[in-house]
């Protein structure tokens, strides 16, 4: 024999009470025997809850009871439910006659979902050709008088239990009522909590059937909630403690009052999905496996009681008195954790109960209170408790670096005796971020790397569309997925949790107006986003104001954007402080030499101690070409210029090139990666614009590009044989001392120099240092376009998360 129980959302109207009468039809049909317990349909038993406050307060609710009436009607609308409807509505006119009930008129009102259920679907049956009774548990079910959360007497019900189905004729379906007993008084009493589960695994054992199986809305108990975290699996087996645990640690659907009916005679329990009838579930049974960690579960409603004191330390009898203080009002505690001082103690309770347990303990620690024994008795809502099962804390460590980085703050942390659980207490807005984030560390799912993208012109577009190519390898060779949850313009801000796609062009066009950096933040907020990345593509002196508050909300940052690092020292090294503080990371290789690694070997070979005396080099892309065209080629200087202009190696007013403030910042740069406090003040730069030339529109500016003519063609005419014309930038002095010296400047080298071979728009870096002497280190390749810059920004992005 098999037990069938059906829960609540299963027996809802429309698809799920279709699916109970089918998933029981072919039960019948295969001639399997067996047995069907039911909860109440729907939202039943919190509706008549709710129906019955509302008669207590004397409030208006007619509206809500034919509501529910017709609900209950619906799927046979000519079933006679005059005994549950006249009762219940006697009841409700009682309360709230009297503006009252006890708890014994409450489990009467509650017991009527459970019989409305049991009567209709065996109506339904019968209906379609199988022969049904529905069965009230009360006839069944002992208990004591603890109504709401009675407590069964075992050797009366099996006894009542076994003598009822050996009544039953042969070929007749018990359809049986979960959550209600009687006690002996034959007064209706509920089993609390999971009732009808409870009553299901019961039933299970005093019939003593081959298994148990437990229709949900779910496909079986999963490693985490589904609705918390997306890559959560279903768990094809527990063992009956490993269950046991999870029912012990809030897993929604077991109760440890459903398992343990079931350990003694090693039943199986099946838990199932009604609305998915073909899945296999997850099977409970006595049997082991070798999978250590089993699901991530969440407790919310909870609170956490902090008591705090000097005179605690040293003292015996504290905790006693606490805990039978606590005992005493019927407090249940859960997680403990108790500095090693004993100074101190915190532990976690039911959030209805702080105010109770808070009250309760002042009044017990008075006089210690007043001789300032105890400083402070605490309570701390809205807090969650999440538990890992079966992981011991030394595993659990590459999860507890991860919180960390995302600013995840644990306020209590503890493990079990025998090392196989942890629980850990978090603030109740980190407890998703915190569940994802522990699940994809423990079961090796992808990581989610949530990506905001400021800025969308060449480089950003192209930054877009080259993580969109690269998506579904990254995720399958680095198991990492990058997911870019924002794009923030100058006009408009697409967000979307699940991440933009290929048409991101046009759906940034119908986005929200862009109203600031708050929106990311209070997105990233509210979806509960982990491994936060902010990527800055613009060139806004505003936007990187905006730098510290994205660190402080758990961002790591990639800038293209070469102003952060130029800006004033002080600045700059807030910038640091705050990266320190809140262990974020901030990565800018391509400020200066696009997609060439030159920071990252700067960076490097300071940190191992290498003193570098030198460095020097063609830092723009854009200079680059045109000065490797006009000196290799009998053209004039402008129509390089134009060429440049043409291929988009320039800005859209090139003075911003020419001016040479571009390749001071990229020098700056590298100046304070050596730690040195250089200002932008303090660089020599030779701007390659004539004086006359530099004021006015780009157009005016474009205009009369051939006035440049005569001055460059002097300057190349002018040379000794076999050189060419570079500009560069280069640090040298003593960079030991707090400054350096900065000059960009155009110069003359031989051509058959390291700086004069350079061809097209590459960019050249000459790094001299005292360990390597005359051999230098000499980083070379593409300095200009988009695509490079993007690509640049892309190794950044994929540095930063290996590391999450």
């Amino acid at each position: 024999m098999i037990i069938l129980k059906f829960g609540g959302k299963s027996l809802s109207n429309g698809l799920g009470i279709q699916n109970v009468i089918s998933i029981i039809q072919n039960k019948i049909n295969k001639k399997e025997p067996i047995v069907v317990v039911l909860s109440a349909r729907g939202n039943a038993t919190n509706e008549l809850e709710q129906i019955l406050e509302l008669a207590q307060q004397n409030k208006e609710y007619k509206s809500d009871w034919e509501a529910f009436r017709a609900y209950q009607r619906e799927p046979m609308p000519l079933l006679n439910f005059d005994a549950e409807f006249n009762q219940l509505e006697k009841l409700f006119e009682g309360v709230k006659l009297i503006g009252d009930y006890s708890l014994k008129i409450k489990d009467l009102v509650l017991a009527q979902g459970e019989l409305l259920a049991i009567k209709l679907v065996s109506a339904l049956l019968n209906a379609n050709g199988f022969k049904s009774i529905a069965v009230d548990s009360r006839l069944l079910f002992k208990t004591d008088s603890n109504f709401g959360n009675a407590h069964i007497k075992e050797e009366l019900s099996a006894e009542n239990t076994i003598n009822f189905f050996n009544q039953i004729p042969v070929g007749t379906l018990p359809v049986v009522s979960g959550f209600i007993a009687t006690n002996r008084a034959g007064e209706t009493t509920t089993l609390g909590r999971n009732g009808s589960n409870y009553s299901a695994s019961l039933l299970a054992k005093y019939l003593n059937t081959e298994e148990l199986q437990n229709y949900t809305h779910v496909n079986g108990i999963y490693t985490a909630n589904p609705n918390q975290v997306e890559d959560a699996r279903v768990i094809k087996h527990l063992n009956y403690q490993e269950a046991n645990e999870l029912a012990n640690f809030g897993a929604s659907i077991l109760h440890a009052k459903t398992i343990i009916p079931l350990i003694e005679n090693k039943i199986p329990l099946r838990i199932l999905n009604t609305f998915n009838p073909e899945g296999t579930g997850t099977l409970i049974s006595s049997a082991n496996n070798n999978i250590d960690v089993k699901s991530i579960s969440v407790q919310n409603d909870v609170g956490i009681i902090h008591i705090e004191g000097r005179g605690m330390l040293g003292k015996t009898g504290i905790d006693s008195r606490i805990f039978n203080t606590l005992g005493n009002k019927d407090i249940s505690v859960g997680v403990i954790s108790q500095g090693s001082s004993e100074r101190s103690i915190g532990f976690i309770i039911a959030k209805n109960q702080t105010k109770t347990a808070v009250s309760a303990l002042k009044s017990e620690f008075r006089t210690e209170i007043i001789e300032k024994d105890i400083s402070a008795i605490t309570a701390l809502h809205d807090v969650s408790v999440i538990t890992v099962v079966g992981q011991n804390l030394k595993a659990f460590s590459s999860s507890y670096q991860a919180l960390a980085k995302n600013n995840v703050d644990l306020l209590l942390i503890n493990n079990t005796l025998n090392g196989k659980n942890i629980s850990l207490v978090v603030k109740n807005e980190n407890a998703t971020k915190a569940v994802n984030i522990i699940h994809s560390q423990i079961f090796g799912v992808s990581k989610k790397i949530n990506i905001a993208i400021f800025g969308k012109g060449n480089v950003g577009g192209s930054l877009i569309n080259q993580i969109l190519k690269s998506q579904e390898q990254i995720a399958k060779r680095k198991q990492t997925r990058l997911n870019i949850f924002a794009l923030a313009g100058t006009q408009h801000i697409l967000l979307d949790r699940n991440g933009i796609g290929e048409n991101w062009r046009s759906d940034y066009e119908k986005a929200a107006k862009n109203n600031g950096i708050q929106q990311v933040i209070d997105y990233a907020t509210k979806h509960h986003l982990e491994n936060l990345i902010a990527i800055d593509n613009t060139a806004s002196s505003e936007f990187i104001e905006d730098y510290s508050r994205l660190i402080e909300q758990g961002f790591d940052l990639i800038s293209s954007n070469k102003l952060a690092n130029t800006s004033g020292f002080q600045f700059y090294q807030n910038i640091r402080s705050k990266l320190k503080k809140y262990g974020k990371q901030y990565l800018y290789e391509t400020n200066v030499g696009a997609g060439l690694p030159l920071i990252d070997t700067i960076k490097l070979l300071h940190d191992s101690g290498e003193n570098i005396t030198r460095i020097r080099g063609v830092f723009s892309g854009s200079l680059s070409y045109l000065f490797n065209a006009f000196s290799s080629e009998n053209i004039p200087f402008s129509t390089v210029l134009e060429q440049a202009i043409a291929k988009g190696f320039t800005e859209p007013d090139p003075r911003e090139d020419l001016c040479g403030n571009d390749v001071a910042r990229k020098l700056l740069i590298l100046a304070r990666e050596l730690d040195l406090e250089n200002e932008f003040d303090d660089i020599r730069i030779k701007n390659l614009i004539p004086e006359a030339l530099r004021a006015g529109t780009a157009e005016s500016f474009l205009s009369k590009l051939e006035a440049l003519n005569p001055f460059y063609q002097k300057l190349k005419e002018s040379q000794k044989p076999d050189h060419v014309l570079r500009y560069i930038g280069d640090l040298h002095g003593d960079l030991q001392k707090e400054k350096g010296i900065l000059e960009v400047d155009l110069v003359s080298v031989s051509k058959f120099s390291s700086l004069g071979q350079l061809s097209g728009s590459d960019s050249i870096f000459e790094i001299y240092t005292e360990s390597y002497g005359d051999k230098l280190i000499v980083i070379q390749g593409a300095g200009a376009g988009a695509e490079v810059t993007a690509r640049g920004v892309f190794g950044d992005l994929l540095r930063i998360a290996e590391k999450k």
